[in-house]
């Protein structure tokens, strides 16, 4: 009598970065219960991926539990699942690093688990047609995507019942499609009609699901669902008492013992909704409403051939993450340009954990917006480079042009032993990277509020009242169509940025804001800086690198057009983390000027508990000469810290100081001109997507310098901004 065949392959994985805390509680409530769960169902037979971040941590937290999974694949209950180890996006990283991670993956899963694995787990299931041929040459029999796939190809569902060969010049790979079908009822679906519609299918061949273990207890409700009301172990031992017809078996052993049922060349893709999450705004609002109209109008054949966008278009979306990438890829050159031995191994193993997936794509989990998982990517990117530099950098400042973000514009990248500074001319002279190489951290680790498309379903939600707070008492899948909001009137924080959030951004603003309607996008921008382009030189001094920008921009007053010139010096010393940056501000007009000038730099600390208190100003202090003044020119005595995590307006400022302690690093800035500035400081939050529904979060602060400007015709203004970083002495040892 024919069987139908069922795969199962659960896929677990933290990130690099993520909180120890948050790994136990996934540990409490999904990967052991799951692991007792097969101990107690013998001949209920899977495939288990735990990727390198999460078995580091299993190992050093729970070895026992690691024994345990060895035990059930030594009796031929679990197949282990390669991928690259610190899970990354595949195809967004270069070859060398998908063969490295992946081998490193392969040694591992021997080493720990007594056996060699034959299938690769792929990265939220990103696939491109040129990936058979790395992951075949690593070692790898055969990989799971979504069945979504396959029907963009024009296969139907009914033919997707085993799995099929592809290749890349001449590299052949075993492919199985995952069911949707499946994806969406296991383990939302009473157990019965589960099983009632597996008997349903034909039995001419295997069924695969391959999704998050998480989902068995550490999503919203499902621990109660999963565990407390019994349903795995209802589905397991449904699944026992079903073997008169299903047989449940390991992919890789269906692989290895049925032939395959053709060649298929599949396009680029990922799972239907991960598409979604990579349109723009527009687009990725208004395909999930396309998909329910063709639904509702029986149109589902026509839905197999509706998909959304392409997983690199993340790197179009988010400025932020084409950042991190284009850092990742130039490190990665530079590692493997280093001489094989211990240094290149720790350099590239750094390297690799900065690939982790994670922070570099958003949809319904954190991602991008996830300031923690941010700030470990930058931190392992700032060890492996300087690894990779060595003593090349150690005393000296080099400065240079270069397209850092591939836009076929060119950048200016300013490095010394201590400090990276990535400038953008074209997005306002900005330094949207600042590294301090000591103690790993990016200070300019924030993210811009973007406009989401989830954002048009959350106000229309709102506007008729069926926003429904997150309290998960009933079990729902993170799939609802119900909009839960981890707080009321989170729709007053929609509000999208016209520039990128980054250090050194200029504003021309209308007298009389404050820093409440500044963080509405209420005070009224009258200058053309913020985000335009910026001419860029490079001077050198000795040790010192300077990097001048200039622009001349309109600025409206009274209906009046009056033309000013903005001139900014970074000056960038060797040996220090330092900075001194030097402003000109010229009337190019024949009308007067009487604006606010405003310097915002932005800062990306690790949460709103950081501490920002501003330098009082010296009595006296002057106009600076020459980038020059003395100490009699600058306040030293600061006023009450504030958490960054607050609104506030502090008068008649000298600069401020900003501590953060998991920086081991603290900023102090002089503030120095003819007038004495205010100092705004306005946290940066967005409303961002979780599993948990809709939420507020803090992705760091924009601190302002905020000078009056009165500028006649013709005239000319000049400030001056110093930074020291002080670093913690262990950090400078490291």
């Amino acid at each position: 009598m024919a069987r139908l065949a069922l795969a199962l392959a659960l896929h677990n994985h933290q990130p690099v970065g993520n909180f120890g805390w948050v790994l136990e509680r996934a540990y409490r409530r999904a990967y052991e219960p799951m692991v007792a769960a097969l101990e107690r169902h013998p001949r209920v037979r899977v495939a288990l991926h735990y990727s390198g971040p999460l078995l580091d941590w299993l190992l050093a937290e729970h070895p026992a539990f690691v024994a345990r999974v060895r035990a059930l694949v030594a009796r031929g209950q679990v197949e282990m699942m390669t991928g690259g180890y610190y899970e990354p996006i595949l195809p967004a990283i270069p070859d060398r690093d998908k063969r490295g991670q992946i081998l490193k993956m392969n040694r591992a899963v021997a080493r720990h688990f007594g056996t060699a694995p034959s299938g690769l787990w792929l990265a939220e299931r990103v696939w491109e047609p040129h990936l058979p041929r790395p992951i075949a040459r690593a070692g790898v029999a055969y990989t799971i995507v979504d069945d979504t796939h396959f029907l963009h190809v024009g296969l139907e569902e009914s033919e997707l019942r085993g799995h099929f060969i592809t290749e890349e010049q001449g590299a052949r790979l075993a492919i199985l499609p995952s069911a949707k079908a499946l994806r969406y009822r296991i383990p939302w679906a009473p157990v019965d009609e589960l099983m009632a519609w597996l008997r349903a299918q034909a039995s001419d061949g295997v069924l695969v699901m391959g999704d998050d273990g998480e989902k068995f207890g550490l999503w919203p409700t499902t621990y109660t669902h999963a565990w407390e009301r019994g349903w795995v172990e209802a589905f397991f031992g449904a699944l026992e008492a079903a073997e008169e017809w299903l047989e449940v078996l390991p992919p890789g052993e269906w692989v290895r013992t049925r032939p395959a049922r053709g060649r298929v060349y599949l396009p680029t893709a990922s799972y239907d909704e991960m598409t979604e999450w990579a349109l723009p705004a527009r687009a990725a609002a208004r395909l999930p409403a396309l998909k329910h109209e063709l639904a509702a109008a029986g149109r589902e054949d026509v839905l197999a051939f509706l998909h959304g966008g392409f997983w690199r278009h993340f790197l179009v979306k988010y400025p932020e993450v084409n950042t991190l990438h284009k850092a990742m890829l130039r490190t990665s050159r530079k590692v493997w340009r280093m001489r094989p031995g211990p240094g290149r191994d720790r350099a590239l193993d750094h390297l690799w954990q900065a690939q982790c997936n994670c922070p570099y794509w958003h949809g319904v989990f954190g991602g991008v917006y996830l300031g923690h998982i941010r700030a470990a990517t930058a931190s392992h990117l700032i060890a492996a480079e300087r690894l990779a530099d060595g003593q090349a950098a150690a005393g000296a400042v080099r400065a240079r042009r270069e397209d850092l973000d591939a836009d076929g514009r060119p950048e200016v990248l300013v490095a010394s032993g201590r400090q990276v500074l990535s400038i953008d001319p074209d997005e306002g002279g900005s330094v949207v990277a600042w590294d301090l190489r000591g103690v790993r951290v990016n200070l300019v680790n924030v993210m811009t509020r973007h406009a989401e498309g989830y954002h048009e379903t959350l106000r229309a939600a709102a506007a008729r009242g069926e926003a429904v707070l997150a309290v998960f008492e009933d079990v729902e899948s993170i799939h609802t169509d119900r909009v839960r909001v981890r707080e009321w009137g989170l729709e007053r924080f929609l509000i999208a940025d016209r520039y990128r959030r980054a250090s050194f951004v200029d504003h021309v603003l209308a007298g009389g804001g404050d820093p409440q309607a500044f963080a509405r996008g209420e005070v009224a921008e009258i200058g053309e800086f913020a985000g335009r382009p910026y001419q860029a030189a490079i001077a050198r001094a000795g040790r010192r690198a300077a990097v001048r920008l200039v622009r001349e921009g309109p600025v409206r007053i009274a209906g009046a057009v009056v033309p000013v010139r903005v001139a900014k010096t970074l000056t960038v010393p060797a040996g220090l983390s330092a900075l001194e940056v030097v402003y000109e501000v010229t009337n190019a007009g024949a009308a007067a000027v009487a604006a606010d000038f405003a310097v915002e730099t932005c800062w990306g600390t690790s949460g709103p508990d950081a501490l920002v208190a501003p330098i009082a100003a010296a009595a006296g202090a002057g106009r600076p000469g020459a980038g020059q003044a003395s100490p009699a020119d600058e306040g030293t005595h600061t006023g009450e810290a504030t958490r960054v995590g607050d609104l506030r307006q502090c008068a008649d400022v000298g600069g401020f100081v900003l501590a953060d302690p998991r920086w081991r690093a603290t900023a102090t800035v002089h503030a120095a001109s003819d007038a004495r500035p205010r100092l705004w400081i306005v946290p940066i939050e967005v409303v961002s997507a979780s599993e948990a529904g809709f939420e507020r979060t803090f992705q760091g602060v924009s601190v302002l310098v905020v000078w009056p400007l009165a500028l006649e015709a013709g005239a000319r203004w000049e400030a001056r901004l110093s930074f020291a970083i002080d670093e913690s002495p262990a950090a400078r040892g490291q």
